[in-house]
């Protein structure tokens, strides 16, 4: 049978063993033929939009238990960290890093972009299905164990300056919005302790992901850990290094104690 490659790739237990679900939505390596004879810039370049290999990073966590979505599909063909409705009009979208991506360092990436009928439509095969599948993940997670905690897995070039230089993790959580104060001290804490400098929100607070899904009113926190390329990949940040494997412990470790920080009993009401 052949896979479905615009489809998400559900990994680890058949049921939520954990109240853990991981998201990866940018490592996806699959590029249509469509993308071959609309792009105005080597498929190189196109390539730099990946969170490249990202979705290595989570296979210590899966193997505890996790439950994780990850991506099939390329960035370049339709970016699901982002609103499914893009009017052009928002900072990423701006700056060419809207639903579909548009600009890269400058460049224009495409002859003619995907016009009004293509978008929707890649909205209703790709992304649509990404997020009804974490949506359902954590709706089960949720139901096995009263709480549920999404973790948005990404990857980001070296900070060298400005918000967050020098760090190895970005931890987001839309400036307090989308996961319990607790969690992300939690995380920070135990990245510390593993000697990882951390940034919190800066320069990555976390996009549409964790915003949509992450409700903690609902017992449903969510964050985005953003890792340092250079740790897990080789010069040139194309191929896994031999760090790999380190960075894959330390994301299990963090998703460790962000469970444990969730597990917080749920607060009494008023009138008790």
């Amino acid at each position: 049978m052949t896979r479905d490659l615009f489809a998400p790739l559900r990994r680890g237990p058949a049921y939520a063993q954990t109240p853990l679900v991981i998201s990866v939505p940018h490592a996806g390596r699959f590029y249509p033929e469509e993308i071959a004879a609309a792009r105005a810039v080597p498929q190189r370049v196109i390539e730099e939009l990946e969170d490249r290999h990202a979705d290595l990073l989570i296979g210590a966590a899966v193997g505890e238990g996790a439950v994780a979505i990850v991506a099939q599909c390329a960035r370049a063909w339709i970016d699901l960290n982002r609103a499914p409705v893009d009017d052009g009009e928002g900072r990423h979208a701006r700056g060419g890093l809207g639903l579909i991506p548009t600009r890269l360092g400058g460049q224009l990436l495409w002859r003619t972009p995907p016009d009004a009928d293509a978008r929707a439509a890649r909205v209703a095969v790709v992304h649509r299905p990404y997020h009804a599948a974490i949506a359902a993940a954590l709706a089960e997670a949720r139901a096995l164990h009263g709480f549920a905690l999404l973790i948005d897995c990404h990857s980001m070039p070296p900070i060298r300056r400005g918000p967050g230089a020098g760090a190895a993790l970005v931890i987001g959580d839309r400036h307090g919005r989308s996961a319990d104060r607790m969690i992300i001290d939690a995380v920070a804490a135990a990245a510390q302790a593993r000697s990882l400098s951390v940034s919190r929100n800066a320069p990555y607070a976390g996009a549409y992901t964790i915003e949509h899904h992450g409700i903690p009113e609902r017992r449903c926190d969510a964050l985005q850990l953003e890792w340092d390329r250079s740790l897990y990949l080789r010069q040139g940040l194309r191929e896994p290094n031999a760090g790999i494997s380190a960075i894959a412990q330390h994301f299990a470790a963090l998703c460790r104690a962000a469970i444990a920080a969730a597990e917080r009993p749920p607060l009494l009401d008023a009138a008790e």
